[in-house]
C-alpha cells in the first residue's frame, strides 16, 4: 500500500471521436434569414389563402397578356398569335387597307336607308351591302394569294398552315380593334426576315 508502485502498462492513447464541426453550409446573412422567414410567411396555409394566391397569379398573368396584346411582345401572347409567322401575318394585314374595314359603317348606313320609309332608299341601301360583299370577297382574296406567296419566299411549306383563317379573321376586324394591336402603319414596307 505505501509501497513502491507497480510499473503500469502504457494506457493505449483513446480515440475520442471527433464531432463534426459546423452544420454543413454557412451561417445565412441577417438579411437572408429574414427574407426566407418572410417567404416562409407568406406560403399561403389554408385553402382560402391558396385560392387568394392562384387569384393574383392569375391576375398578373392576365395582366402581362393584355400587356403584350398592346406591344406585341412574343413571350406573353397566347399560342394562337405566337411565333414568327404569326407576326408576318399580323404585320402583312396591318400593312395594307382592307375594304372590310368599312364594312360596319356602309352596313349602319344602309340599314338606316331600309328603316327611314322610302323603298328606293331601301333598295339603294340592299344593293350597296351587296356590293360591298362583292368587294370584301375580292379584296380578301387579293390579300391571302400576295400573303401565301410572301410566306412561302420567307418561310418554310409547313408554316403556311392556319394562317388563312388568321389573316381572314384579322383582315374582317377593324383596325382600332384587332388584338394584338398592329405594330406598322398603312403602307409600310415589311422587314425581309422574322424572327
Amino acid at each position: 500500500m505505501f509501497g513502491r508502485k507497480s510499473q503500469s502498462t502504457p494506457v493505449a492513447e483513446t480515440q475520442v471521436a471527433a464531432k463534426p464541426s459546423g452544420k454543413g453550409r454557412p451561417t445565412p446573412t441577417r438579411k437572408e434569414a429574414e427574407a426566407a422567414r418572410k417567404a416562409r410567411l407568406k406560403t399561403p396555409r389554408t385553402r382560402k389563402e391558396q385560392a387568394a394566391a392562384a387569384r393574383l397569379a392569375r391576375a398578373e398573368s392576365s395582366q402581362k397578356m393584355r400587356e403584350a396584346m398592346k406591344t406585341g411582345d412574343d413571350r406573353y401572347l397566347p399560342a394562337r398569335d405566337r411565333g414568327p409567322v404569326k407576326r408576318f401575318v399580323r404585320d402583312y394585314v396591318d400593312s395594307r387597307f382592307t375594304i372590310a374595314e368599312v364594312v360596319l359603317p356602309v352596313l349602319i348606313v344602309a340599314m338606316i336607308f331600309g328603316y327611314v320609309g322610302s323603298t328606293r332608299l331601301a333598295v339603294i341601301g340592299e344593293l350597296v351591302v351587296l356590293l360591298m360583299i362583292v368587294l370584301v370577297v375580292i379584296n380578301l382574296v387579293v390579300l391571302l394569294v400576295g400573303m401565301r406567296r410572301q410566306i412561302r419566299a420567307r418561310f418554310s411549306e409547313k408554316d403556311v398552315r392556319g394562317t388563312t383563317y388568321y389573316a381572314v379573321m384579322r383582315a374582317m376586324q377593324v383596325r382600332f380593334l384587332r388584338m394584338p394591336k398592329p405594330q406598322v402603319k398603312i403602307g409600310t414596307e415589311l422587314p425581309k426576315t422574322y424572327r
